[in-house]
């Protein structure tokens, strides 16, 4: 990182700021970005498939039960992270973006911890995400963050799968009284 810039995180469960735009404009510059690295460039966003058009389209019943992160850099949006519901005790990170002009300054640090530090918060033993492989910056960012890499659940080829093991999992548990061994008889008198 060149530059360390302070960033606020918003956290808009549903109800994401007064102006969607900013989040429309950051997933579309996502979605774009992600074809055309897979080698399915779209001229425009009309062209993506139907579920991420869905998405820009309407980001609030899109993540509707989802938790949405905004980074705000010196008052512009310029990075989103969604941590999808918890599901037996897992959630998912999706959607980490941060605007290419504004890289560098530790926006998508910033995006990671305030995102497992609500799923800590919010019980979830394990979150987990999938990321490109050709995105070794992104790894390398995901790995210095505490996930690892671990067995695939996506059948897409080319996906690296982590896990990062939330500190709810690693509190330890309400101890368990043992109980007291039973008294050792003695002899009568």
């Amino acid at each position: 990182m060149n530059v360390h810039t302070p960033a606020a995180v918003v956290r808009t469960p549903g109800a994401l700021l007064g102006d969607p735009a900013a989040l429309t404009a950051l997933l579309t510059d996502y979605h774009l970005s992600t074809e055309a690295e897979k080698g399915l460039p779209v001229a425009d966003a009309t062209q993506l498939p139907a579920r991420y058009r869905a998405e820009i389209r309407d980001p609030r019943a899109a993540f509707a039960d989802d938790t949405v992160f905004l980074a705000v850099d010196e008052g512009v949006p310029a990075g989103c992270l969604v941590l999808t519901a918890p599901d037996a005790g897992t959630a998912e990170i999706k959607r980490v973006w941060t605007d290419p002009a504004r890289r560098g300054r530790g926006l998508a640090s910033v995006l990671l911890r305030a995102a497992t530090a609500h799923a800590a918060a919010s019980g979830v033993a394990t979150v987990r995400l999938s990321v490109w492989s050709w995105r070794t910056p992104a790894i390398a960012l995901y790995e210095r963050s505490g996930f690892r890499t671990t067995g695939s659940w996506d059948p897409r080829e080319d996906l690296v799968c982590m896990e990062y093991a939330s500190p709810a999992q690693e509190l330890d548990p309400v101890p368990t009284p043992t109980p007291a061994p039973a008294p050792t008889p003695t002899p009568a008198q």
